[in-house]
């Protein structure tokens, strides 16, 4: 499996990739968040390595009041455009299932922007529900 822990020094090839969503973001200010994620042990940050960094993919995991189970949650999941439909966001899906099944989380979550047809198309095959209701107050 290609999938590893994100390193300090992956930060050029992750910037690269939020870049490709729409979210600048330099490398140097990447570092400190990076660092920040993988020494947490409920967020996790992973690549997807072949030689080269083709996709990022970050999962929160958030204890429940009223449930057994954690929920996890994946705020991004970014597969390089020169690398998609070769099934790594697959092989990351993946990833994130079996964690979170091991961490006894009760369902995944996936937030991803209403313009993004493809990656819809993609969740969808997987095994993933459109749920309508989310709502967001930006405070910044």
């Amino acid at each position: 499996m290609n999938i590893r822990i994100a390193r300090q020094e992956d930060a050029p090839k992750i910037s690269s990739l939020l870049f490709q969503l729409g979210h600048p973001m330099t490398a140097g200010k990447l570092v400190d968040k990076i660092q920040s994620l993988i020494s947490h042990p409920d967020h996790l940050l992973v690549v997807y390595d072949d030689n080269d960094v083709a996709a990022v993919m970050s999962v929160h995991f958030i204890p429940q009041l009223a449930k057994e189970g954690e929920l996890a949650v994946v705020s991004y999941l970014v597969v390089d455009e020169s690398a998609r439909n070769n099934g790594v966001g697959k092989a990351l899906e993946e990833y994130c299932l079996a964690v979170s099944t091991a961490r006894n989380c009760d369902r995944i979550e996936i937030h991803c922007n209403i313009r993004r047809t493809d990656a819809h198309r993609f969740y969808e095959r997987q095994g993933y529900l459109e749920e309508r209701k989310h709502f967001r107050k930006k405070i910044r």
